[in-house]
């Protein structure tokens, strides 16, 4: 009976210290941070892979267990904050923070939106040098972006004993859905940030696909062109009317830079202008295109070149069509036709709304 007994005990506390045992083997990390409203910040780091559980509580004052009631009315030193358990292995402290920056005012040194005092103030909190000099970076990186006008005042602290709120605010946005939702669209909140980075995404967004677009070395563009193309888009030349690709295409599509493949052209703003060149009413992309002013013929005309390849494509002139009264003359030898059916598989996906 006696080695029974022994049996069962060792497997009633193997039992027990079996969850903590996977627990740590999982090896997940803590990170902590302030954002104002811990409502409004759990929901944006549940939704992340990675993420283990994110808890709402209070941390960075001097009061022992303090309660909603105290660190509201702000005498404890607290800051609502919310306590994220991840895998690195899944996600990184460096792309908590990025989540972290575009869900707060890190400029508004009272509080967040409707929010007012210390106690809504925005920090991080560090529990290691690693996390410190990530931080750090991270907020110098937005600082030198240029996203905000005000100076970042977001504070990196030292972590500090973590206290966990009052059950009733855990997952206050599944709990409550309808009051949260009230509560958060009257806050202001999701008014600043869609102001601030909607506009900053589409940029980024552009940047990274425009990347690839640039100006080519001598032996590449040489390498690269024919000769008929090289003397139009490198010599500001121009081909013969009537005698060239595509100035009687009539096939459904866009027409890009044959150098860097920036896209500048589409087929629905093609027309006949009887010229014996590709005409269009408009660019695909304004951005692409520059202007400059061509006295080399005995009248002064103005010259249109691509803006990432810098190659010379043709000329506007003020004869055109309605809707905007413009003639875009270019020569078929500056220029690359995608039909709408290779769109996606030369990479020009987004244009394909064009063509539904």
């Amino acid at each position: 009976m006696m080695g029974k007994d022994v049996f069962i005990v060792c497997l009633f506390i193997f039992l027990l210290l079996a969850p903590l045992s996977s627990f740590a083997q999982n090896n997940y990390t803590k990170a902590t941070f302030s954002g104002g409203c811990f409502w409004c910040m759990e929901h944006p780091f549940e939704k992340l892979e990675g993420v283990v559980d994110v808890i709402s509580g209070y941390t960075g004052g001097h009061k022992e267990s303090p309660n909603y009631k105290e660190v509201s009315a702000g005498g404890t030193g607290h800051l609502e904050a919310i306590q994220i358990l991840y895998d690195p292995s899944k996600i990184t402290y460096s792309e908590l923070l990025d989540v972290f920056w575009r869900q707060i005012d890190p400029t508004d040194p009272g509080g967040q939106f409707v929010d007012r005092g210390g106690q809504y103030g925005t920090a991080i909190f560090y529990y290691t040098e690693e996390q410190r000099v990530s931080a750090e970076k991270s907020k110098e990186e937005l600082e030198e972006s240029g996203t905000f006008k005000k100076p970042i005042v977001t504070k990196i602290r030292k972590a500090s004993k973590f206290y966990k709120a009052e059950d009733y605010h855990q997952d206050y946005h599944k709990k409550n859905p309808i009051r949260y939702k009230y509560y958060r669209n009257n806050s202001g909140r999701d008014q600043y940030l869609k102001k601030i980075w909607e506009n900053k995404i589409k940029t980024e967004s552009r940047e990274n696909h425009y990347k690839n677009y640039k100006k080519l070395g001598e032996q590449e563009l040489s390498q690269k062109l024919t000769p008929l193309q090289y003397e139009v888009t490198q010599k500001n030349g121009t081909e013969r009317p009537f005698d060239n690709e595509y100035w009687n295409n009539k096939t459904d599509g866009i027409y890009v830079d044959v150098v860097s493949g920036e896209p500048l052209f589409s087929s629905l703003d093609k027309y006949d202008s009887g010229t014996g060149w590709p005409s269009f009413k408009r660019p695909l992309e304004p951005d692409h295109i520059t202007e400059v002013e061509d006295k080399s013929l005995f009248m002064k005309r103005t010259e249109v070149r691509s803006k990432y390849a810098d190659s010379h494509l043709g000329h506007v002139f003020p004869d055109g069509p309605e809707p905007t009264g413009l003639r875009f003359c270019i020569n078929s030898a500056a220029l690359l036709f995608i039909s709408k059916e290779d769109l996606e598989k030369e990479g020009y996906s987004g244009y394909n709304k064009l063509f539904k």
